[in-house]
């Protein structure tokens, strides 16, 4: 029989039960014999059957939708989040409708439609803290922050160990002989960003290498941004012999920057990001990267999430994800 053909009426006959029994086994409805069960279960493997999410959702009374709000959906990080958390919201029976909200306006249009609505049952919100669109969530509904953690707002979180992956980043230039180390960080209003900083300044006073902060330029986690502040910084009067580059965009920047300069990476200049993105390793020179899995961490936000929407009093969780230095020729000679 065609998969597509399969319906709960041909999972009943094969089963010997009921559609009514089988429709309970798919809503996990508590009460059903455990033989009954078994034998329902063995029947929808051996047809092949998938159950109708939108059916389910509507015979429970509910969505069984979660939303997820990002500041864009072209950024890699954040697509990659969001693709995490997608399939794990399908192994649970959950669908995620993912938008983006450039600024407060945008994100508080979306929080009407999605949450003042009741369209979604939960909320994932990438970097919170991106602007003040924070302030607009709503109280007493189910949100877990992604990539930041949460300041006062009760809610659960989960991101990448930004303090202990830019001290990672910082050292292993220290312990290859940099002491002139620049930083290019992200908008300083974002939490991974002080953290970075934060992660950079331990580095530093742990190997007694005095801040300066003129070795500090801001950008905007673009490969522009990285570019023009590599320009500035390798051409001050105390030029850096190292830059670490708060994401793997802005250290593409970089090394773009000294190319055009004539500069030799990593003879003259050393260069790690953040991130590992796919293409890190075929750069000119190959970059070192601290490494984050972020299919993972968007997987384990809708799981989060999840929990919080079928469990309400569950407590509130904060989980911080550990990067891993992948060490290229962009610091370290071939």
């Amino acid at each position: 029989m065609p998969r597509s053909r399969v319906t709960i009426r041909d999972v009943a006959a094969h089963a010997g039960v009921s559609h009514q029994t089988v429709s309970r086994v798919i809503n996990k409805t508590k009460g059903v014999n455990p033989d009954t069960r078994a034998k329902v279960d063995t029947a929808i493997t051996e047809l092949g059957y998938s159950p109708n999410a939108v059916a389910r959702s509507m015979a429970r009374g509910r969505t069984c939708m979660m939303g997820c709000i990002s500041p864009n959906l072209t950024d890699f990080t954040f697509a990659s989040i969001i693709e995490g958390a997608e399939s794990e919201a399908r192994k649970q029976d959950y669908f995620l409708v993912s938008s983006s909200a450039a600024d407060e306006d945008n994100f508080s249009k979306l929080i009407e439609e999605m949450v003042g609505s009741r369209r979604v049952e939960g909320l994932m919100v990438i970097n919170p803290y991106a602007d003040a669109r924070h302030k607009l969530l709503p109280k007493d509904f189910p949100i877990v922050y992604v990539g930041a953690h949460p300041r006062e707002e009760k809610v659960s979180s989960i991101s990448l160990d930004d303090i202990k992956a830019a001290q990672i980043a910082t050292k292993h230039l220290i312990d290859i002989g940099h002491l002139r180390i620049a930083m290019v960080t992200g908008p300083l209003v974002e939490d991974c960003t002080q953290d970075r900083c934060t992660g950079y300044q331990y580095a530093l006073e742990s190997a007694g290498i005095t801040y300066d902060p003129d070795l500090v330029i801001q950008g905007d986690w673009s490969a522009t941004s990285g570019y023009d502040a590599a320009m500035i910084l390798v051409n001050s009067k105390n030029k850096p012999t190292a830059i670490f580059a708060q994401n793997d965009r802005m250290a593409i920047g970089v090394l773009r920057a000294t190319r055009e300069l004539g500069w030799s990476v990593p003879e003259e200049l050393a260069v790690i990001g953040i991130d590992d993105m796919p293409l890190s390793s075929y750069f000119d020179p190959p970059l070192t990267t601290m490494q984050q899995d972020i299919l993972d961490i968007g997987q384990k936000a809708a799981r989060m999430l999840i929990q919080a929407v079928e469990n309400p009093q569950s407590p509130i969780q904060h989980q911080f994800v550990q990067a891993k230095l992948i060490t290229r020729e962009s610091t370290v000679c071939p």
